[in-house]
């Protein structure tokens, strides 16, 4: 019986120093990033926004300011002074609506109106002719227009897309990110468009 109940506080005493204080010194002790994270996985309803600087990656041949599209790899890239560059995943045009080439921003809009086009509307009649913008709108938050196209580079309410061979040739990126994109570029910025 004593073997038992000497067993018994060993046992709690090997828990009490194996398992981590939760009190508000402990928390005072913990990195920020790592006591947000904890805070995030106890309450998944409060998950941090997306990240939007995404990690760079090199782009010395392309002058800054440049977005370069890889269809291929479903990202988007935004070049900045010293070469390298800010990532976003997107979603690209479907099999048959896929395109390569240069174009040019030639409008910037927030909460854009839709209008499909009218090769658009012949395949899908049942669109509607216009959405006002809005949380249901396909363009998501903002929408910049391409130059001599019918594409836009514009946000989502389809996230899921993201990744993905999706649209009807337009490139969608996560409303956060198209967001970032938007504050960064001007009219007349370049966009070249990669396989």
């Amino acid at each position: 019986m004593r073997f038992f109940r000497f067993l018994d506080i060993a046992v709690v005493t090997a828990l009490c120093v194996l398992v981590p204080d939760r009190s508000a010194s402990a928390a005072r002790n913990t990195p920020l990033d790592l006591l947000s994270f904890t805070k995030a996985r106890a309450s998944p309803a409060k998950l941090p926004t997306p990240a939007v600087r995404l990690p760079p990656v090199a782009y010395e041949w392309y002058s800054p300011g440049t977005i370069v599209i890889e269809t291929g790899k479903h990202r988007l890239s935004y070049v900045l002074e010293n070469g390298e560059s800010i990532r976003y995943p997107i979603a690209v045009g479907r099999e048959g609506f896929k395109w390569k080439g240069t174009a040019v921003i030639s409008d910037k809009k927030e909460n854009p109106d839709w209008y499909p086009p009218p090769q658009m509307l012949r395949r899908q009649p049942w669109l509607p002719r216009h959405m006002a913008g809005g949380p249901k709108n396909p363009l998501g938050e903002r929408a910049l227009y391409l130059k001599g196209t019918l594409y836009r580079i514009h946000g989502t309410i389809e996230p899921d897309s993201i990744g993905r061979d999706a649209s009807s040739g337009c490139i969608r990126m996560l409303n956060v990110h198209v967001k970032d994109l938007y504050e960064r570029v001007r009219i007349g910025t370049r966009v070249v468009v990669l396989p």
